[in-house]
């Protein structure tokens, strides 16, 4: 609608307008709320370890590739449920990042989901760019320690 034609609709027009927008805000707002008590209701009954975190395996939601692993609080896990892009608690630094803010190698949340012990997540995601800050696909490209493979047919 052209801003002519705004100024000349009926006061009945504009006013249903604006009732539809109020109505939309607040079905926005209730979603929002039954989302908000959804989350909270799903960090507390993830059961943190030491230090208040807990591990938060990361994989690419379209090849199953591990990624990385990171480390996440209730506020992380909160942040991460919330905006669609994946928040962790950096031990080292001492604060919060999200995953490509300075790197510009994003991650977005496909899904989340805690192990049978809730003490552990998987967090799902489509990744953009390096996971690994050393610039690799992943951080364990490159990084396979020397080891005995097993069979199931060998006993």
């Amino acid at each position: 609608m052209s801003a002519d034609a705004a100024q000349t609709a009926p006061p009945e027009t504009a006013h249903t307008a604006h009732t539809e927008t109020s109505t939309d805000t607040s079905a926005a707002e209730a979603a929002a709320a039954d989302t908000s008590a959804a989350v909270e209701t799903a960090i507390a009954g993830l059961s943190f370890g030491a230090n208040d975190l807990m591990p938060a395996m990361v994989q690419d939601d379209d090849s199953g590739d591990v990624l990385m692993l990171a480390w996440m609080d209730a506020e992380a896990v909160r942040r991460t449920l919330t905006t669609g892009r994946v928040t962790y608690w950096s031990r080292s630094r001492g604060e919060y990042w999200r995953k490509g803010d300075t790197s510009g190698h994003r991650q977005y949340v496909r899904s989340v989901a805690a192990d049978c012990d809730g003490d552990t997540l998987l967090v799902r995601v489509v990744q953009v760019g390096a996971a690994c800050h050393t610039g690799t696909r992943t951080c364990f490209d490159g990084r396979e320690l020397p080891a005995v493979v097993g069979s199931p047919n060998a006993e």
